[in-house]
């Protein structure tokens, strides 16, 4: 079947209505979390809003751009898109620049390139291409095998760039694999890895042992005649007991400084209000001061007066419940949903499985990009420095969510022609 010669035919406007608004509304609110009598043009270039309106230009051009491109091209080159990602990934360690702790930029005269971002669309197409070929199941050993590597050699790569936050995200890819068959156990086994981890910080060691054991015990009175289910037991027990006992030597030898902090402020462990625990404090103060509609747009004392740093990137929420308040919150919330909702619903209804697990790829990096930016604004997750997407500053971060979201957009425009 033939290409369509008219680029917006079949687009889902619904999509790209939710995009455009979230855009907009972020440069809005650019503007006001750095906003300066002196330059109170929102078109002045010399300060990030006015550049910020030039990565939308360039978002809408790139957006365009891959409207207009053969359909099969993605599909084709997944692959090679995800090695030269790599390659620049392994790049940017050698002469890469360093900003706020990470080498994980490319200096380009002014501006700076983040490929970590580029990458977890990289991933996404070659993650895609992989399940979507024919024999491909994900309960096969050799299946997970390849696509753990695939997922993993990204965050190792910016695991080495010291960017932990980034490197975090490629987790949500857990959500694709179980929509393509992979066991709903690895989900909880995830949750509780996760939660022990957290209480072995926080509780004795050999308290949560002993709990372990009390529950194996339990256990084994109802499978005492069951040689497997014991053996499963048994080992079960072994490798939890494994992993409370290394998560002592993990936060002490393997994060880092800051990290540690971080994790302390978030637990309660540790009350730094003018160190570690100053950014999401009064991240804190500046929305829960926004009340219920809001002090009014450029009225914000905490953004006014720059009590909140990194306000127009990792903490731009905080512009919007101060200045919008508890409303505007839930408007921005209620449209993220609305977005992650009407992307799952083009996922289900491709015809090619390659544009499914693309689509499902999309939500779950953004799903995760929302989550945890707002919860450590708010203080219930650690400050890993991700941004908000379509509404923090930046380039990098806004072409590559439009790169993201335009490449599903163009294959659901053309699924019916892709079988």
């Amino acid at each position: 079947m033939r290409e369509q010669k008219n680029i917006f035919q079949n687009i889902d406007w619904v999509a790209t209505g939710l995009y455009m608004v979230l855009v907009l509304f972020g440069w809005i609110n650019i503007y006001a979390a750095v906003f300066v009598e002196e330059h109170k043009n929102i078109f002045d270039f010399t300060q990030s809003y006015g550049k910020q309106m030039i990565w939308i230009a360039c978002a809408i051009v790139i957006s365009l751009i891959i409207l207009m491109t053969d359909i099969k091209f993605f599909s084709t080159f997944s692959y090679p898109i995800y090695i030269i990602l790599m390659l620049m990934l392994l790049a940017v360690l050698l002469v890469g620049n360093v900003t706020s702790g990470s080498k994980s930029w490319f200096l380009i005269g002014n501006f700076k390139l983040q490929p970590s971002e580029f990458a977890k669309f990289a991933t996404c197409l070659a993650l895609a291409k992989y399940l979507s070929a024919l024999n491909i199941k994900i309960q096969d050993i050799r299946t997970k095998i390849i696509t753990a590597f695939i997922i993993g050699l990204p965050v190792l790569l910016i695991f080495l760039q010291n960017d932990t936050g980034s490197a975090l995200v490629y987790t949500a890819f857990i959500f694709v694999l179980y929509r393509e068959g992979l066991s709903g156990n690895v989900l909880i086994l995830g949750v509780l890895g996760i939660a022990l981890f957290f209480l072995a910080l926080l509780i004795n060691q050999y308290i949560i042992l002993g709990v372990l054991l009390a529950i194996a015990l339990i256990l084994f009175k109802y499978i005492r005649k069951r040689r497997k289910e014991i053996t499963i037991l048994v080992g079960s027990f072994i490798i939890i007991a494994g992993f409370v006992f290394s998560v002592n030597y993990i936060y002490e030898n393997v994060l880092e400084e800051h990290q540690k902090g971080r994790i302390d402020v978030l637990l309660g462990k540790e009350v730094d209000l003018k160190g570690i625990g100053y950014n999401v404090n009064q991240s804190k103060i500046a929305i829960g001061s926004g009340g219920f509609i809001g002090k009014g747009f450029l009225q914000g004392t905490q953004t006014k007066y720059n009590f909140v740093p990194e306000q127009s990137t990792d903490f731009i929420f905080c512009t919007i419940g101060e200045e919008w308040g508890f409303v505007g919150s839930s408007i921005v919330i209620v449209l993220y949903v609305l977005l992650f909702l009407r992307i799952i619903m083009m996922a289900e209804r491709q015809r090619s499985s390659y544009s499914r697990i693309y689509g499902y790829g999309v939500a779950s990096i953004l799903f995760f990009h929302f989550v945890i930016n707002i919860a450590m604004t708010i203080g219930l997750a650690p400050v890993v420095g991700i941004p908000l997407p379509f509404i923090s500053y930046g380039g990098s971060s806004l072409w590559a969510f439009t790169i993201l979201l335009f490449v599903f957009i163009k294959q659901d425009a053309n699924r019916l022609q892709l079988l």
